[in-house]
C-alpha cells in the first residue's frame, strides 16, 4: 500500500536531498567571482540540467526495490507481526461477544443485555485506539527507513541523470490517471538501473531467494512493490454499533 502520504514525502524528501547535495558543492573562490560578473552559484550550477534525454524513474519503487530497502521492509514486517496477531485476537474476541448478542440476547434479561452490550462497545474502543496507535507507529517506522534511504539515493539518481545524459528525469511512483506522467516507452526507464548502481554503492547484498521482489522498471512501474508491509490492522474492524436483538422476554 502506498499511501498518498508517503508518495508526498518521497517527493519532499527527495527534493531536500538533491538540494542538500548541490549545497555541499565547493563554492567558487573570491577571484573566480571577481573575474566572472554574476557568476551562479553552486547550487544552480549543479542542478543546471547539460543533458537532453528525457527519462522516467519510479522513486518509491527504486526505495524498496533495493536491496537495502527490501531488507529493511522485511525486517520491519516481520516486527509488526506480534502486533497483527495481537489485532486479530482482539476482533475475534468482538465478533464472538457480538454473536453471543445476537444469537442469546433474546433469552437474556434487560439488565444482561445492556452489560453485555456495554462490553463490546468498550473492548471496540479499545480495539479502534490500538489500530490507530499501530498504524501510525507502522507509518512512522516506513518513514524513518523511506528518509534514510533516500538521502542516499538522491545522489546516485542524479550522477547516473548525469553521466547519461538526462536533463529530465519524471517521477512515476504514482501511476497514471492518478499520476500525471503516461509513460510509453519502457526504454525510458532507469528505475532498474539506479536500483544496480545504488546496490553496488551501498553494498548491502540481496535479501533471500525468499522474499519477494517488487516490480520495477518498464512503463508502468508498480506504485505498490511486495515488500512494503501492511500497515496494521490484519483484520477488518467491527462494525462500530452492535448488531440489533430481538427485545428482551418478559
Amino acid at each position: 500500500m502506498t499511501s498518498k502520504f508517503v508518495r508526498i514525502l518521497v517527493a519532499t524528501v527527495f527534493g531536500l536531498s538533491l538540494v542538500a547535495l548541490a549545497q555541499t558543492a565547493p563554492a567558487p573562490t573570491t577571484a573566480s567571482n571577481a573575474a566572472v560578473p554574476n557568476a551562479p552559484s553552486a547550487a544552480s550550477a549543479i542542478s543546471a540540467a547539460t543533458g537532453t534525454k528525457v527519462g522516467t524513474i519510479s522513486i518509491e519503487g527504486a526505495i524498496f526495490g533495493s536491496n537495502e530497502g527490501r531488507r529493511d521492509i522485511d525486517a520491519l514486517t516481520k516486527k509488526l507481526e506480534p502486533k497483527q496477531t495481537e489485532l486479530k485476537t482482539m476482533s475475534d474476541e468482538i465478533d464472538g461477544l457480538k454473536k453471543q448478542l445476537t444469537t442469546q440476547g433474546d433469552k437474556m434479561n434487560e439488565e444482561a443485555a445492556a452489560t453485555l452490550r456495554k462490553r463490546i462497545e468498550s473492548k471496540q474502543k479499545v480495539f479502534e485506539r490500538s489500530i490507530q496507535d499501530a498504524r501510525e507507529e507502522a507509518q512512522s517506522q516506513q518513514n524513518e527507513i523511506i528518509q534514510r534511504i533516500i538521502a542516499k539515493l538522491g545522489p546516485v539518481i542524479l550522477k547516473f541523470a548525469t553521466d547519461n545524459g538526462y536533463g529530465v528525469l519524471l517521477d512515476t511512483s504514482q501511476s497514471w490517471p492518478q499520476g500525471s506522467v503516461i509513460p510509453v516507452a519502457p526504454s525510458m526507464d532507469i528505475t532498474q538501473a539506479v536500483i544496480e548502481a545504488y546496490n553496488v554503492k551501498s553494498g548491502v547484498p540481496a535479501p533471500p531467494p525468499s522474499a519477494a521482489k517488487p516490480a520495477t522498471g518498464g512503463a508502468k512501474p508498480a506504485t505498490t512493490p511486495a515488500t512494503k508491509p501492511a500497515l496494521p490492522p490484519a483484520t477488518k474492524p467491527p462494525a462500530t454499533n452492535p448488531p440489533a436483538t430481538n427485545p428482551p422476554k418478559q
